[in-house]
């Protein structure tokens, strides 16, 4: 993965909305609160903090939402981590429960944000989950009935076989479960604009500003190559590029690459063609497929996720033929923007929200493991709570979830967990 100062040369960049340049951090500054990390998780703790009375200086060694806040496939799903029974043992039933309220509740905190502050992020409501097999429409049966007992207060419908054209125009998925609290939206643009209201709230945004060192202590002190932050609070939110800055936090989470591309502009009615009711969705496989369809009507497919640590050679000839799996009537479509990222994968795959061992100022957020959109939302709000002494119970939910390491440290953790994705890609075909 090649590190530009400027964003992806995505279909995201080439459409984002008029931004500041900020400027790099340069001499000594002080604050309440300095936040490492410029994407969706910093960038909402500074504005829970901001509100909260706080003095907050943020941090960005790039662009803000230059990683895979500004990249990914802009779907915005209920929920945050996977198989949350297994967390029982150590959070019993309540505790469990309250993962799941919350992980509706952080779709929701991106509703009311974007409404706040009049974000134009071209937000759309509805979301399919497609079925691969007969045996996970069940599994849909099943979760629909879940949420309702969480009172979930959006349409839910399960869609049979003889139903699905209606969702997605393609022949290969057997049913799907329609939820219309969650959607999907521009997902750079989203990003801009929450830094647009950090701004207006008072926090300091610093780009091109790469964090060298810290200094742990009842102050912590934050080096870059030409400033430096003191705060009585650090968070780090640096998810999948630690770049070695914390090594305890890197190990925890992996990064995986994820890829899209963008079609030509395929006019209103082929467009409607191919998601009838322009939802965004997502099949069930270990190497999934997810897509949507833009504002001006491109086809954003995305998926393929690579634990290896390389990137394809060239991402559209790598991902044109999954796209054309699933839709071979766009055999003629030009693919006018290809891109990837660096998504956080935690070993649990429960995000990982908490206080370092040891330094009881200092807070981290990542490893969001394909739910960063609405769970990134959620962790501002926690962190936010947690740091201006809000005792809810929420934050300390998560911080009780342990996280194992991966093994192998930087150069073979990759390489391990790229062979045990393969034996759960292999179990599929059985």
């Amino acid at each position: 993965m090649i590190h530009s100062a400027q964003h992806a040369a995505s279909y995201y960049a080439a459409s984002s909305a008029p931004h500041p340049a900020h400027p790099f951090l340069q001499g000594e500054h002080s604050a309440d609160v300095c936040v490492v990390g410029g994407g969706y998780s910093g960038l909402n703790t500074a504005i829970e903090l901001a509100e909260r009375g706080f003095s907050v200086t943020l941090l960005e060694a790039r662009k803000l939402g230059w990683g895979a806040s500004g990249r990914n496939g802009g779907q915005l799903i209920r929920g945050v981590g996977h198989g949350l029974e297994q967390f029982l043992p150590v959070l019993g039933e309540d505790g469990v429960r309250s993962l799941k309220l919350m992980g509706l509740e952080a779709v929701e905190i991106v509703r009311e944000r974007v409404a706040r502050h009049a974000i134009d992020c071209d937000l759309t409501w509805g979301y399919c989950d497609l079925a691969n097999k007969p045996a996970e429409l069940q599994g849909f049966a099943e979760e629909a009935e879940a949420l309702r007992s969480l009172g979930y207060a959006h349409e839910l419908r399960l869609v049979a076989k003889e139903d699905i054209h209606n969702v997605v125009g393609a022949e290969r998925y057997v049913g799907g479960l329609v939820d219309m609290g969650s959607g999907h939206l521009h997902p750079l643009n989203l990003a801009l604009g929450e830094a647009a209201a950090a701004a207006r709230l008072g926090v300091q945004l610093f780009e091109q500003s790469e964090v060298t060192r810290i200094d742990y202590g009842t102050q912590v002190t934050v080096h870059t190559a030409q400033g430096q932050v003191r705060a009585k609070t650090l968070v780090l939110c640096c998810n999948a590029y630690h770049n070695n800055l914390n090594r305890e936090l890197g190990g925890k989470v992996l990064p995986a690459g994820s890829y899209i591309i963008a079609t030509e502009p395929l006019g209103e009615e082929r467009a409607r063609q191919l998601l009838p009711q322009n939802m965004a969705v997502c099949d069930q496989r270990v190497a999934l497929d997810y897509y949507r369809l833009s504002a001006d009507n491109r086809l954003l497919f995305g998926g393929a996720c690579h634990y290896s640590g390389r990137d394809p050679k060239d991402i559209a000839a790598y991902m044109r033929p999954k796209m054309l799996q699933v839709f071979p009537q766009l055999a003629d479509v030009r693919i006018d923007y290809q891109w990837g990222g660096m998504i956080g994968i935690g070993a649990n795959r429960l995000p990982q929200i908490g206080r370092l061992a040891g330094q009881p100022n200092v807070y981290y957020a990542q490893a969001y493991s394909g739910h960063g959109l609405n769970a990134t939302h959620l962790a501002g709000r926690l962190l936010g709570e947690a740091i201006s002494g809000q005792h809810s119970g929420r934050f300390d939910l998560f911080a009780k979830v342990p996280h194992p390491t991966f093994p192998g440290g930087q150069l073979l953790r990759s390489p391990l967990l790229a062979l045990g994705m393969l034996w759960y890609r292999l179990k599929e075909l059985l």
